[in-house]
């Protein structure tokens, strides 16, 4: 599954594609904290007016991703200390629920669909795929909900994993992305098996390791220019 795709509505606008692509530049944390999304730039590397980069940039700050400053522009949202331990304590609550709902639901082509997905993971890992690891990280969080067949949560959550790749940009101790493949795997054993309460209790434990491999101080960090991380010819 194309991450830009599962934020791209049917039918989409160029604005909706817009949105996609920069939701997409920050899961798989190529787009930075704090870059600027001037209206023009982004128009040039999309070939549209500003009138459609506004509307992207303007769904992007109603779910919190960017922050628009007057006389200053469009900004990729920088997640303070406080808002970092509301996204996660925001998503124990609705992973755990997702989590729960996705081992009652789950079938045969669930699990399978799961355990593929694992593989692509790994396979991401062993090769050294960095932004392909993180964005298949953040699917699979996503493929959870959709198991769970709760659209309101799954929206909901897809917004948390885009703010918490930002969090865990910015706070990271080391290099690398968060999320742990043993921990995957034992959700998708669990989830598989229709074991709900195990299922909820190892999402909890892979989201406070998550959280608590952070460092959540105050911090700043580089920005890397639109033109790689957006667009046909964005950096790789």
């Amino acid at each position: 599954m194309d991450l830009r795709a599962a934020h791209r509505p049917g039918g989409a606008t160029r604005a909706d594609v817009i949105r996609a692509d920069v939701i997409g530049a920050i899961l798989e944390q190529r787009l930075r904290p704090g870059t600027k999304l001037g209206e023009d730039e982004v128009g040039s590397i999309y070939g549209v007016s500003r009138t459609i980069v506004r509307a992207a940039l303007q769904s992007l700050a109603h779910e919190g991703i960017v922050v628009i400053e007057k006389n200053r522009g469009a900004f990729v949202a920088h997640p303070s200390v406080a808002e970092a331990h509301e996204v996660f304590q925001a998503r124990r609550l609705i992973e755990a629920e997702t989590t729960e709902r996705a081992a009652a639901r789950c079938d045969a082509a669930a699990a399978a669909a799961l355990a593929a997905h694992l593989d692509q993971e790994r396979r991401a890992k062993r090769r050294g795929d960095e932004s392909g690891a993180i964005r298949l990280s953040g699917e699979f969080h996503l493929m959870i909900a959709r198991i769970a067949d709760h659209g309101v949560y799954a929206s909901f959550l897809g917004e948390l994993v885009a703010r918490s790749s930002l969090i865990i940009l910015l706070y990271r101790r080391a290099v690398g992305h968060a999320c742990n493949v043993d921990h995957h795997a034992a959700l998708v054993e669990a989830i598989a098996a229709r074991r709900g309460d195990e299922a909820v209790a190892s999402m909890r434990r892979h989201l406070d390791e998550i959280e608590s491999d952070l460092e959540l101080v105050d911090t700043s960090m580089a920005v890397w220019p639109l033109t790689d991380v957006l667009g046909p010819t964005r950096r790789r």
